[in-house]
């Protein structure tokens, strides 16, 4: 009999999973170091793509506007800790935009447990947003399909 993998997601409510991550700006353990702030926890398929980048840029435009919000923000793709400081050089040399806030270098695992993974295409995630309170909990979840961009108005308003 053939075991079926777990899809797995926080829901509205529940406690964000434990994350102990490696990104750009070092270890981190999400939502532990986060606590006391609202946080956006967003990911993307890849380094280096169109809409990848344009959304990267999009979140750093608006990051004042999650700053006075008291929320912070942490990107997040499968890709490793290298590739994300070579984006985010290139993103900066090209386009002229600095990324100031960390990129998690995340896992196949960690895409599991947060429910990303898009059945039927191996390891590339859905991009989602997890939105979290001071607390910690799960507040709101929007998952998008690859071939769709996100709205950041929409994640600052719901913010």
């Amino acid at each position: 009999m053939e075991q079926q993998k777990c899809l797995c997601m926080p829901l509205l409510g529940d406690s964000f999973p434990e994350l102990y991550v490696n990104t750009t700006h070092g270890p981190m353990n999400i939502p532990g170091d986060l606590k006391g702030s609202w946080f956006v926890l967003f990911s993307h398929p890849a380094d280096f793509t169109p809409v990848c980048t344009t959304e990267f840029v999009g979140f750093q435009k608006r990051i004042a506007d999650f700053d006075a919000l008291g929320c912070k923000l942490i990107g997040m793709s499968i890709d490793q800790v290298f590739s994300h400081i070579k984006w985010v050089q290139w993103i900066k040399e090209t386009l002229g935009v600095e990324i100031t806030y960390p990129i998690v270098a995340g896992t196949e695992t960690l895409a599991q447990k947060l429910g990303m993974l898009h059945p039927e295409k191996g390891s590339n995630t859905v991009r989602a947003v997890f939105v979290g309170d001071p607390e910690g909990k799960v507040r709101l979840v929007l998952y998008y399909p690859q071939e769709i961009g996100r709205n950041i108005d929409e994640v600052v308003r719901a913010v």
